[in-house]
């Protein structure tokens, strides 16, 4: 039998270390999907209100987990390489799904219930910390020549894979379950499945081999935690930027997709079916879209691309919910959610590979993980709990628009930010001699 061919090779290590990605994100959906659901099983209330916060609230403190997951599991990437770290996430996250899957309800157990299940998102929101950064660093790592943003983009794409089963699995529980049944117990069959499928994505990230740019580095001199701390520290205008960048599609992703399934019931009066519906199809837009950003910016450069959807969004989120709102039906909340996909993908495409452009080699996965999950905790994971308490006190329900259009806003300053200091050369695939550079700059600036 004959080699695998490069291209073969390739494609095969794509596949290795976005699996694990599969994983945190199917398990990010599956509770932002059944939050409802949750809110009824483990937070209690006289108010349905008070409960569905509870719950949301919940999900979002999972991300105030990353930002230390990023510095302790990012550090742990960049010191003991890509392969190992993958490894380490993932394990961390299983134990995460597995405590919410099987934990039994308030009824049951009383307060230990919902105490339980945030321990359980605090675990997945630590191990997803590293996770994006670590699949991110690792695809631009192994990249061919002159094809970084789209190996890049499958970290994304992967995702949204995990996006639209989940919204499957939600539609084939919706149609064989009686909602009694969804709120006893249906609701844990995906965190289940979730459970099931990871000795498989153990299995297949094990042969994950270390790439070659991480063992030329080690080569020369393995850095310690206290050098790519130190290092961390000098760069962290670098990091606060790239939080800006991030900062849109932590928001938007969120809300076009976790968020559906509450916002299409509890705001639009439509049905759970039609929302996961709309989910699925959001989920394939997106897997569609992104790559072929990815590639897009290979060839024109990540600015353009960048500022181009960033300014787009500002200009058309709350137009588009003010829309959806004023005459809610399932082909309207089809067509906006299409429109936003495709703003997401074409942002979301070329955010990634920025990020890895941006940082320093040596501290390439802390960098991009604490970024990244800076701004997930910050607006992110609270984004469908921030909406909710938007319409709440102002009785509008396109409010949503109006906290994404500041997303974009946050990110247009970003990137133009970025642009002033030479983040966009006119290399479009930079090195990291091109980020150390910037980091310079970066430094030489603020003195």
């Amino acid at each position: 039998m004959s080699a695998q061919t490069p291209a073969t090779h390739s494609r095969s290590n794509v596949f290795r270390v976005v699996s694990g990605n599969f994983l945190e994100m199917f398990d990010f959906m599956v509770y932002g999907f059944y939050a409802s659901a949750i809110a009824h099983a483990m937070f209690p209330s006289d108010s349905e209100f008070v409960s569905l916060m509870l719950s949301l609230v919940t999900f979002g403190m999972g991300f105030l987990m990353r930002p230390l997951g990023a510095i302790v599991l990012g550090g742990y990437i960049d010191r003991h390489g890509r392969r190992a770290g993958l490894i380490l996430s993932l394990a961390l996250m299983s134990a995460g799904v597995l405590m919410i899957a099987l934990t039994p309800s308030y009824a049951t157990i009383g307060i230990a219930a919902p105490i339980i299940v945030l321990i359980g998102r605090l675990l997945q929101g630590f191990s997803a910390g590293a996770e994006s950064g670590g699949v991110s660093v690792y695809l631009s790592e192994i990249a061919t020549p002159g094809r970084r943003g789209f190996f890049v983009s499958w970290q994304s794409a992967s995702q949204q894979v995990a996006v639209v089963f989940a919204a499957v699995i939600g539609v084939v529980l919706r149609l064989t379950l009686s909602e009694d049944q969804m709120q006893s117990w249906g609701w844990r069959v995906p965190f289940l499945i979730g459970c099931l499928i990871v000795p498989f994505l153990f299995y297949i990230r094990r042969s994950l081999q270390e790439t070659e740019a991480f063992k030329a580095q080690i080569a020369k001199r393995r850095p310690t935690l206290r050098e790519v701390y130190g290092a961390l520290a000098r760069d962290w205008r670098i990091v606060i930027l790239a939080v800006f960048l991030v900062t849109l599609t932590s928001v938007m992703f969120y809300l076009i997709t976790a968020y559906t399934p509450t916002f299409g019931k509890r705001e639009l009066g439509l049905t759970s079916m039609d929302s996961f519906i709309c989910t699925v199809a959001v989920g394939v837009s997106n897997f569609i879209w992104i790559p072929f950003m990815g590639a897009l910016s290979d060839r024109v450069g990540r600015l353009r691309v960048m500022l181009t959807f960033s300014i787009l969004i500002a200009l058309t989120a709350y137009p588009a919910m003010h829309w959806l709102v004023g005459s809610p039906s399932f082909g309207h909340l089809l067509g906006t959610l299409m429109w936003f996909s495709f703003l997401y993908g074409g942002y979301q495409g070329v955010m990634v590979v920025t990020l890895t452009e941006i940082m320093p080699a040596n501290v390439r996965a802390t960098g991009f993980s604490l970024a990244y999950s800076l701004s997930q905790a910050i607006f992110g994971g609270f984004t469908p709990a921030i909406s909710t308490w938007l319409i709440q006190v102002t009785g509008n329900k396109a409010m949503p628009g109006a906290w994404l259009a500041a997303a974009a806003v946050v990110a247009l300053i970003g990137a133009l930010l970025l642009y002033r200091r030479g983040a966009f050369s006119d290399d479009r695939r930079m090195s990291g001699r091109a980020a150390s550079t910037l980091s310079s700059r970066l430094r030489s600036s603020h003195g």
